[in-house]
């Protein structure tokens, strides 16, 4: 299956999308470029929460298709994105603890494409992720991902913290992955459960680190000291599936 990238340009174009409840992964505007129709479209954006990118002319030139953007093009997101409240309900209906994966900024569409697979085949009830730095639903991601993303939903956030705070008064308790916590398999990780898997190179940040329950480290024997994103994603997801087996 062949995912093409959907590409708005145009000044109209752009603010009808806006208006119409399209979903906007990244606005990509002119820096610079203060006039009428810029500063509606902005205002748009603002009340949607986009991602806005100020760029060079050169830039925009480089994305464009049409060579027409007048000084925008909006990158469309490749699936849709569901509310949080979603993928507890998602749980619900298969009459299951929630078990929802949290990504604290993940940058690589492999990797989004990878844990998305995962979760799916691991039985997580969806994903939660940022939006901003950190990819979001692309056709990379859609095609790495195997038609996980047709099944496994995924809410966007601006603020992971707070949504962990919410997501606590679902009685849910979250562990993220990080080489100084405590091993794995001597934590309890059965019931409503958030896994948080970190940035590629940062790890999981500190503030979304301290509204954790517990830090799961995961043992390694070789001679380098972490593992890629998507497959520490994959030995913890694993490591919760056999002790709800159990």
């Amino acid at each position: 299956m062949r995912y093409e990238e959907s590409k708005i340009e145009g000044r109209n174009p752009v603010v009808e999308a806006l208006r119409s409840g399209k979903t906007i992964d990244k606005l990509f505007v002119l820096e610079g470029c203060q006039d009428g129709p810029i500063n509606t479209i902005l205002r748009e954006a603002r009340k949607k929460d986009t991602v806005v990118h100020f760029v060079s002319k050169e830039r925009l030139d480089q994305l464009s298709l049409t060579k027409h953007h007048q000084g925008v093009i909006a990158i469309c997101a490749a699936y849709q994105y569901v509310q949080v409240e979603d993928i507890l309900q998602n749980a619900r209906k298969k009459g299951e603890d929630p078990f929802i994966i949290l990504l604290d900024g993940i940058e690589d569409p492999h990797n989004l494409g990878a844990i998305l697979r995962t979760a799916n085949l691991a039985g997580a009830h969806g994903l939660i992720i940022p939006k901003n730095r950190a990819v979001g639903l692309t056709p990379t991601v859609a095609k790495v991902s195997a038609g996980a993303i047709n099944y496994t939903p995924v809410a966007r956030v601006t603020n992971m913290a707070a949504v962990i705070e919410q997501l606590k008064k679902e009685n849910l308790w979250f562990v993220c992955a990080d080489m100084g916590g405590e091993l794995m398999y001597r934590l309890n990780l059965k019931g409503p459960i958030g896994l948080v898997i970190g940035n590629e190179g940062s790890g999981v940040s500190r503030i979304v680190k301290e509204k954790c329950d517990f830090i799961a480290s995961i043992p390694m024997k070789g001679d380098i000291d972490s593992l890629n994103a998507s497959v520490a994603a994959g030995v913890l997801a694993y490591e919760i599936v056999r002790q709800r087996l159990g």
